[in-house]
């Protein structure tokens, strides 16, 4: 099957899956949002996805998209160093042209899992697993605006942790977004470039939010 077997059907995969984790970030800082203003607000969507099993599926449909896309992009990193061979030491200087953040996609993603790894050991195992098996802790797994006080008021280590985070996010989305737009087929020579610019957009949006709410977090808290 050519979706499966050739680089454009791989890329295709890796490409929408991104989308969809895109998207899911839209989801999540909307979320983050609320608990700036409520604590109490953040609380009722926490209340309300929990246990259930319809934010069950959610997660294991994000924790396919999360393996699929990270899977896809080892393949074809694999498959363009094979391919470049020797070629890759030749040349030490980015060539004119290329951003940065193109030639390092599969490092800042790697970086990104393994702080989504932390965040989830933080907030997804202290809630929705320890409400699935029965554990609580000194803090109820649907009381997610005491967690966010745990993790972040006054915690430097962990703010910073993050903002680095988001750092990495940002250049991984500045150059994931326009070229999974380009591989799905939706651009020309037009929309290129508003591609490129769109995406740089959307990623200070959602990385620029996340970092503004975290810093907040840290400095007031989630109160009631």
């Amino acid at each position: 099957m050519w979706l499966l077997n050739s680089s454009i059907g791989k890329k295709l995969i890796m490409s929408i899956s991104g989308l969809f984790l895109i998207l899911f970030l839209l989801f999540h800082l909307s979320m983050n949002v609320a608990a700036v203003f409520s604590g109490s607000a953040y609380n009722t969507v926490c209340a309300l996805l929990g246990a259930n099993w319809y934010a069950v599926v959610g997660t294991l449909v994000l924790a396919a998209g999360v393996v699929i896309h990270f899977v896809y992009a080892f393949i074809l990193t694999l498959q363009n160093r094979k391919a470049r061979g020797n070629d890759r030491y030749a040349i030490n200087t980015r060539p004119k042209g290329v951003e940065w953040a193109s030639q390092n996609m599969f490092v800042l993603g790697l970086i990104v899992i393994l702080f989504m790894l932390l965040h989830f050991s933080q907030f997804w195992y202290k809630m929705m697993f320890a409400e699935l098996v029965g554990i609580h802790g000194d803090i109820h797994p649907q009381d997610g605006a005491a967690f966010i006080n745990y993790y972040f008021h006054g915690n430097i280590v962990n703010t910073v942790l993050y903002l680095i985070w988001y750092v990495a996010l940002w250049f991984h989305l500045t150059h994931g977004f326009w070229s999974a737009i380009q591989t799905i087929g939706w651009n020309n020579t037009i929309w290129l470039n508003r591609w490129e610019c769109i995406s740089k957009i959307v990623a200070t949006v959602i990385c620029g939010l996340f970092a503004i709410i975290t810093i907040i977090f840290f400095l007031n808290g989630v109160g009631a």
